[in-house]
């Protein structure tokens, strides 16, 4: 969950640590450090708060030196502080190490290490982690690769660590288990972090460590082994992104950048993909495994957050066309019970990342039991995308905001398309249907680019609600989920307790929270629900709430009964996610930025999960 860079090489190693943490803020954290070795001496500067507070801290110490590594941190082991930043040392001071993940036993670790006169600084089981390397490194007499790889034996949990020997700054100790990270190549220089963006700016080149893999990095030379001391040889990958990705382009925030951006973003992700004039889909990453969707009997999605909204759409989709049964699941709820799975399901992993720990769990556990794993995610070269047997990109490009936008679109663009491809490999939709919807869908960008022309409207709308304490959202059918997304949208950025609800639903509970100080947000569309929709809307008015519907282009009908109505152009309902979504994103984004909150890093969140 927190961000690490790394340096070795012939340039000063601060600026580009400093700048890799801040292209990594989006991951979210709550402290920052970094240490540099510079003739034999490690110093190391850290400060609970952001960046620039470690920036102003260290401004006047000692920042030379060709090898450096620098960490954010979320707390997981101890309050947000400057004692509990990383690094940490061990306990001679000549090993500093960074870390994300967690350390489940290091509590037993500790007691031991406690036992053998150890001394600690912190309330963190990275601690521990290093005073155990120093331990082994010491009494087994062999060198730091080889002591980081028996003190991993030891270890229960994730980690991505890098790890300096102030006795020896002619290299980094790199190792991975649950948690990601990659090794940029350059000319006699590498680069370390836990995804690309810190990298891109250097080198195009990189290498994913994989799961139980260490890593001896020197300035012109890379040795990787497993952890059963098997040499591995590195798989070089070319990086795809471009830096201008991640830039805000002149956008005040990366989330409206990235709300902006989804005509672009769901078109990228059909590209190539669906040929409306020939009611053709074509996914080439599960292309070889048609006979199985043939006769599968049962999908079953797991994702979190909004990865798992954006898996009940794929449910309402799935059923509707292609007439597969269809369960959603939690990723953390899924893979700690003990599911019913057989040879004939499918199972559908959605994350945006590619690294969400609950999600990667689950899908070992699926692997287990011999089921077939599809992966939908945006990061190429991910741990999912390798975990699973096949999948589809989503081609959304980086996402930066931490609450997730074009990323949900993206995602709900995929099982769209995964719906239709496989009720066409089913004989279970006509052909003339599937080009109705096709030509339907080519068009959707444009018509998400007409509904972020209400922008305007929309924050009129948001200066209204932005002092509200509480807010429900409701919808039907594929707008239940969207109304999901929505609240989590709105709680995730603007602290508004939001909930989201079946309308159908509000009168069994929720109905009684409504009063005068209540805004509610309905979608109601022009769809099969309609008139249900209209009644729900009569209750809440009937009860004095405050009513924001999203309607069809053009409805008065609605527009009588409401106090505020934003208007999307006409759509399908298998559509309605795609376009629904966009003003619900903005309302959010208008309401936080009008409570002076940090739309980009709201508090407490993370961008990847990488820790259960």
């Amino acid at each position: 969950m927190c961000g690490i860079v790394g340096y070795i090489g012939g340039r000063q190693a601060w600026p580009i640590v400093v700048k890799g943490l801040k292209r990594l803020e989006y991951r979210g954290y709550d402290s920052a450090g970094i240490a540099l070795i510079n003739n034999s001496a490690l110093n190391i500067y850290k400060k609970a708060g952001k960046v620039n507070v470690l920036e102003a801290y260290a401004e006047s110490k000692d920042l030379a030196g060709t090898i450096g590594m620098g960490h954010t941190r979320w707390a997981t082991h101890g309050e947000p502080s400057d004692r509990n930043s990383h690094p940490h040392t061990s306990n001679d001071g000549n090993l500093s190490i960074i870390h994300n993940g967690i350390i489940e036993n290091y509590a037993v670790l500790k007691e031991e290490l406690l036992n053998r006169g150890h001394q600690f600084n912190s309330d963190t089981d990275t601690e521990v982690l290093i005073h155990l390397i120093e331990e082994i490194y010491k009494n087994e007499k062999t060198d730091l690769l080889e002591a980081v790889r028996l003190a991993l034996q030891e270890v229960t949990g994730a980690y991505a660590i890098v790890i300096m020997d102030k006795n020896n700054p002619n290299q980094l100790i790199v190792a991975r288990k649950g948690s990601p990270m990659v090794i940029g190549v350059g000319e006699g220089e590498y680069f370390i972090a836990s995804d690309a963006t810190p990298i891109i700016e250097y080198t195009k080149n990189v290498i994913y460590l994989n799961d139980n893999e260490i890593a001896c990095v020197k300035r012109d030379n890379l040795l990787i082994k497993r952890l059963d001391n098997v040499v591995q040889t590195p798989y070089i990958q070319a990086l795809e992104m471009q830096l201008e990705m991640l830039e805000k382009g002149g956008y005040e925030h990366f989330m409206l950048k990235e709300i902006y951006e989804q005509p672009r973003s769901v078109r990228d992700c059909m590209r190539g993909r669906i040929y409306p004039n020939e009611g053709l889909v074509q996914l080439g990453g599960i292309k070889d495994f048609v006979e199985k969707l043939k006769n599968i009997d049962r999908i079953i999605i797991v994702a979190c957050g909004t990865s798992w909204h954006a898996g009940l759409v794929g449910e309402y989709l799935i059923e509707e066309y292609a007439r597969v049964p269809v369960e959603v699941e939690y990723a953390s709820e899924f893979r700690y019970r003990n599911p019913i799975i057989t040879e004939k399901d499918v199972i559908i992993a959605i994350s945006q990342s590619g690294e969400t720990a609950d999600t990667m769990a689950a899908i070992e556990l699926a692997k287990e039991k011999g089921a077939t794993i599809f992966g939908i995610c945006n990061v190429v070269g991910s741990s999912i995308p390798r975990l699973t047997h096949a999948g589809v990109y989503t081609h959304a490009g980086p996402e930066i905001g931490v609450a997730s936008t074009k990323a949900f679109t993206a995602q709900v663009s995929v099982l769209t398309l995964m719906a239709f491809y496989i009720a066409q490999q089913r004989g279970a939709i006509t052909n003339s249907k599937l080009v109705e919807l096709l030509t339907e869908l080519d068009a959707i960008p444009e018509k998400i680019s007409k509904a972020l022309l209400s922008d305007k409207l929309i924050k009129e709308v948001a200066i209204k609600l932005k002092d509200a304490r509480n807010c429900l959202f409701l919808g039907r059918g594929s707008g239940f989920p969207v109304a999901l997304e929505g609240a989590l949208k709105l709680k995730e950025i603007s602290y508004i307790h939001a909930e989201g609800y079946p309308a159908a639903e509000m009168k069994h509970g929720p109905i009684a929270l409504i009063d005068e100080e209540m805004p509610v947000v309905v979608i109601a569309t022009k769809n099969s629900s309609y008139e249900k929709v209209m009644s729900n809307i009569q209750e809440v008015k009937a009860r004095k709430g405050i009513v924001v519907a999203i309607v069809t282009e053009g409805d008065t009908e609605v527009k009588k009964m409401v106090d505020y109505c934003i208007e999307i152009p006409d759509a399908s309902e298998a559509f309605l996610p795609l376009l629904a979504t966009i003003p619900l994103q903005l309302l959010s984004y208008h309401i936080a930025v009008l409570r002076n909150c940090n739309v980009d890093q709201p508090r407490n969140l993370a961008k990847s999960v990488t820790v259960e």
